[in-house]
């Protein structure tokens, strides 16, 4: 108990860069290994072929959607049961919890073997080519399966870290990574299993994490209970849940569905150039990561601040988050930009039709990602704060309200490069729209603060 009530004390009364270090920076090294090891996959592939980076890249989605329903549940229960704890009420915090995992789990299973019998007819939409398809087919039965330990982890991913428990989230994402990428290499070139092998690899890593979220459930370290006695799918708890669990599912499909329309524009000019955006993608990932990795730590803050009417708390945390992520995102983004030809040539043996491709790519969402930061964080905070339609008309901005006009139009009249310059111009789109959605938040806020 004393452990949980330090855990309030941390969301509602440290000072604010002592709590949004102590809650972003655990679950921020987590995600940036987890992105790591996902790079680190795209490289030991990258050394078998562009077919094999190729299939790689087209399963990819495949994994994201499934994750999606994770995403719904966890972080749709994690909005609310961080505004639950400012209120004091964790008698329901506990059956919104439990509800959310039992029913992630149940969904993610039914949707995950209707995509295996499935699975050829959505490769092929979702771009594969005759090369390719052998290989995404091998890779893609063994992903998907094992993607049911995947949506568990993510849910309890979302709800740990409602609660500000971030250093179990940071255990279980960090073993995850470190065992995938040991296993790599081994499974890949030294057991001669390819593609198959960094499926299996992949596989293992989640059922490790799993495993560390079940031991912290089962020695009841958290401010939640997980029994089967507490779910309860009343109308209030499922509504407070798909508030922001649709938006979140929402974010997640778009992105599944931004990656599958760069795929599909890419293949008719063949494996090469799929292999480089799918690199590109992967790359990316490891700023981006961190960067929601960070905000994890920053909604809860939010949510229990909001709910508890700490309306200054809360403004202080929206300024910190904003300083602190942009400079990161000019860091990361310089970096990537600057050194794009350099990055993107670890991810092929010497193709320079990838490297090419690749490199201008990476160059361009190198300098988009400065405003990446800023609007994520707001992006976050109105589904942390219950703000389920304007969350969902922001978070919904940036790879599918301007992203899909782009990347149906601009390669038409643009060519190869309205693929590689798609996302770009979507970030900086989704960062105006994102300005004067803050605007009118602020006001929203000054006025309840005043009432």
């Amino acid at each position: 108990m004393n452990k949980n009530n330090n855990k309030m004390d941390l969301l509602g009364n440290a000072p604010v860069p002592q709590a949004l270090m102590a809650l972003g920076i655990p679950i921020m090294i987590g995600m940036l290994i987890n992105a790591l090891y996902n790079l680190v996959d795209a490289y030991f592939i990258g050394g078998l072929g562009e077919s094999q980076m190729g299939a790689i890249s087209i399963a990819f989605p495949l994994g994201q959607v499934v994750v999606g329903l994770g995403l719904m549940f966890g972080n749709g229960a994690a909005s609310y049961l961080s505004r639950l704890l400012g209120r004091g009420d964790r008698e329901a915090a506990s059956k919104v919890a439990s509800t959310a995992l039992y029913s992630s789990v149940c969904i993610g299973a039914v949707i995950i073997i209707g995509t295996a019998i499935f699975l050829k007819p959505i490769l092929t939409m979702l771009g594969a080519t005759d090369t390719i398809m052998p290989y995404a087919l091998s890779y893609g039965r063994i992903y998907v399966i094992s993607c049911i330990f995947n949506v568990f982890n993510v849910t309890m991913n979302n709800i740990v870290a409602s609660e500000g428990a971030a250093k179990t989230t940071m255990c279980a994402l960090l073993l995850g990574a470190v065992l995938n990428i040991g296993l790599d290499p081994i499974f890949i070139y030294t057991l001669d299993m390819g593609v198959d092998g960094a499926a299996i690899a992949t596989a293992i890593s989640q059922m490790a994490s799993t495993l560390v979220y079940l031991i912290y459930a089962l020695q009841k370290k958290s401010a939640f209970t997980f029994s089967i006695k507490e779910f309860c799918p009343s109308k209030q708890i499922i509504t407070e849940i798909l508030k922001i669990g649709i938006p979140t599912l929402t974010f997640q499909l778009l992105t599944s569905l931004s990656i599958a329309f760069i795929n599909r524009e890419a293949n008719i000019y063949g494996d090469a150039v799929i292999a480089g955006m799918g690199a590109v993608t992967r790359i990316t990932s490891m700023g981006t990561l961190v960067v929601f990795g960070f905000l994890k730590g920053f909604q809860p803050i939010a949510g229990f601040s909001y709910g508890a009417k700490k309306f200054d708390r809360l403004r202080e945390a929206i300024k910190t988050s904003i300083l602190w992520s942009t400079i990161f995102c000019v860091v990361v983004g310089l970096t990537i930009a600057l050194f794009s030809t350099q990055i993107i040539s670890q991810f092929t043996e010497g193709n320079t039709e990838m490297i090419s491709v690749g490199q201008k790519s990476l160059m361009a969402n190198g300098f988009s990602f400065f405003v990446f930061g800023f609007y994520t964080v707001y992006s976050s905070l109105f589904l942390a704060l219950g703000k389920g339609t304007a969350g969902f008309v922001l978070g919904a901005c940036r790879q599918g309200i301007c992203f899909v006009p782009i990347i149906l139009l601009l390669p038409s009249f643009w060519g190869i490069n309205g693929i590689l310059y798609a996302q770009p111009i979507a970030d900086v789109i989704s960062a105006i729209v994102t300005v004067f959605m803050a605007l009118h938040l602020h006001k929203e806020l000054a006025t309840t603060k005043e009432h």
